[in-house]
């Protein structure tokens, strides 16, 4: 039984000497501890007039009656007046206290006391329990005691002013007339202000919990709906192939049952004037015997009969006329391809931009605490705006690089406090979006806007050496825009394609006829007289020619000319003909 009680030793200790219990009370929240040590505690925080359970921290508007507990002060003496077995007793590991009044092996040490600055096995200890003159004594768990290094003393008070553990002695010199407290009474207050602390901190990680949780939930619906919007792009482009190749089969049906309707009736009248020459050559043969008869009467008699009949006159005359003309169903399938080609890039990039615009709204630019009054338009900075950075920004966040207060860029990407710009002077710079000004159309260099893919465009004669350099082009070239990338513009001229320059480089040739330059199906062209020699060559064409637009394929352009159809040349070769 005895045994039994001792396997539990733990559960009778007082949490605060850490001993087992002696003279045992249990407080109304049913803690127990020793009847000195919570009356010591309670006298010495008993601040405020109120009273609190070390343990829970239950608190007590008065000072609760402590009775002393008859069934575990038995419990206690038993445990006392039992001795522990020596098998009971372990070997001292690392990092382990050892008794340090065990000879021979080092058996583990239970307990330290502070006023022996000594640690004692269980055996040992019991010495601290029975003896009058040791029961006064503070027991602790075994742990090295921490002493005073100048006084080897016991560092029992604590200095606030310099904020260390110092003995009684260290008061009467180097800490004399500082601000100092008992090492127990700075234990509790700092355990209290901990306590808080430790309190906020799980109500925060409580919060985060519930954010995180949260989080997770909005990414997986979100990506839910991404995959949604995936799968249903996919069947309905599928959809969409699936009616492209249903019609074109329809068409292809029906161009060959025209070509086999058409064939039949060629195959006809190729057999029928296959059958007319088949007799026309017989009656040569008999008008050739004829005309080599020597015999005069015979000759006379035959001659007249066969003349009557030997022309043509009773054979009509043949031609095979088709009733489908399919270079025209060339001509139309190109153009719905074209047509096609049109919406289907205009619908997409619509969708495209209007995905991007979804992300810049539910991820808006917004002023935040700390940020200054004056930047009303920071949250209206969007892809595609001018801006300059703020003439009193005199260190941007990311620094200058080849940017300066007079430059003026054109904003491709928005991310929460951060903007990307093509400035001029450096492409992808980044910096804060409190950093940045919008400019005015009155202030800044035309912007992109004004350009269109197809328009006709030349260097302005101001610049003398493009970003990019010049390459084959001149300030005589003239162009037309392929493609436009934030401020950048990729122009075909006729001594170079692919050129890239910048907007701020570049004015438009005949801005106010511009919609009559766009080459189109249908189309009346000819080649640009600047022209000396076109990149596919002239081939029967010549600068005096003028013919259709069949087609445009990105930069090439397909034409019909009276003189070569299928003409192959590049669009900025062309020129309109009104």
């Amino acid at each position: 039984m005895a045994e039994a009680i001792l396997g539990d030793h733990d559960q009778y200790s007082c949490s605060i000497c850490l001993e087992l219990l002696r003279d045992p009370v249990t407080i109304p929240c049913g803690h127990s501890y020793c009847m000195s040590c919570i009356n010591e505690c309670w006298n010495t925080n008993d601040q405020k007039g109120t009273y609190k359970c070390p343990q829970c921290r239950q608190t007590f508007n008065s000072k609760p009656p402590l009775n002393r507990s008859t069934v575990l002060a038995e419990i206690m003496e038993k445990l006392r007046s039992t001795k522990l077995p020596e098998s009971a007793q372990s070997l001292v590991g690392p990092g382990e206290i050892a008794c340090d009044f065990c000879s021979g092996e080092m058996i583990k040490a239970v307990k330290s006391c502070l006023e022996c600055q000594a640690s004692y096995c269980e055996t040992h200890v019991q010495h601290h329990y029975n003896v009058p003159a040791l029961k006064k004594h503070k027991l602790v768990k075994a742990a090295v005691i921490p002493v005073c290094p100048k006084h080897n003393k016991l560092l029992e008070v604590y200095c606030r002013t310099d904020q260390k553990c110092v003995c009684m002695h260290c008061l009467l010199d180097d800490h004399k007339g500082h601000d100092t407290v008992p090492s127990t009474i700075e234990l509790n207050e700092k355990q209290i202000k901990l306590t808080h602390s430790q309190t906020k901190v799980k109500q925060t990680i409580q919060a985060k919990e519930k954010e995180l949780q949260k989080m997770k939930m909005d990414i997986t619906s979100h990506s839910d709906s991404a995959k949604k919007a995936v799968e249903n792009s996919k069947k309905v482009f599928s959809e969409l192939v699936k009616l492209i190749e249903k019609r074109s089969n329809e068409v292809i049906e029906k161009i060959e049952a025209q070509e086999k309707a058409d064939l039949d009736q060629g195959t006809k009248l190729q057999k029928k004037l296959e059958g007319e020459i088949t007799e026309l050559k017989k009656r040569e043969g008999v008008l050739e015997d004829l005309i080599q008869t020597e015999d005069n009467i015979q000759f006379l008699q035959n001659s007249e009969t066969l003349s009557s009949s030997s022309g043509s006159d009773g054979f009509h005359s043949h031609s095979f006329k088709p009733c489908c003309c399919y270079p025209d169903v060339n001509k139309l399938v190109c153009e719905l391809k074209v047509q096609l080609e049109n919406i289907f890039n205009q619908k997409i990039s619509e969708t495209v931009q209007k995905v991007s615009d979804l992300v810049i709204k539910n991820h808006p630019v917004c002023i935040k605490v700390g940020d200054r009054g004056s930047s009303t338009l920071n949250c209206n900075i969007k892809i595609g705006d001018k801006v300059c950075v703020k003439p009193p920004v005199e260190t941007p966040k990311y620094l200058w690089g080849s940017v300066s207060h007079k430059s003026i860029g054109s904003v491709i990407n928005v991310q929460r406090e951060t903007v990307t710009v093509d400035f001029p002077e450096q492409e992808g710079w980044i910096g804060e979006v409190s950093e940045m000004d919008l400019v005015g159309a009155d202030l800044g260099s035309p912007s992109h806007a004004c350009f269109k893919i197809g328009n006709r465009v030349s260097v302005k004669s101001s610049v003398k050496d493009p970003k990019h350099g010049w390459g084959s082009v001149t300030q005589n070239s003239i162009g037309v825009i392929k493609r436009i990338q934030g401020e950048s513009l990729t122009v075909d001229f006729p001594e170079q394609t692919d050129w890239t320059g910048f907007a701020s480089e570049m004015e438009l040739i005949n801005s106010d006829v511009s919609e009559v330059l766009i080459l189109r199906p249908g189309v009346r062209v000819r080649v640009n007289p600047t022209i000396s020699t076109p990149t596919h060559d002239w081939g029967s064409v010549t600068k005096h020619s003028i013919g259709v637009v069949v087609a445009i394929d990105g930069t090439k352009v397909t034409v019909n000319f009276p003189e070569q159809s299928n003409w192959t040349g590049i669009v900025s070769e062309m020129d309109v003909v009104p």
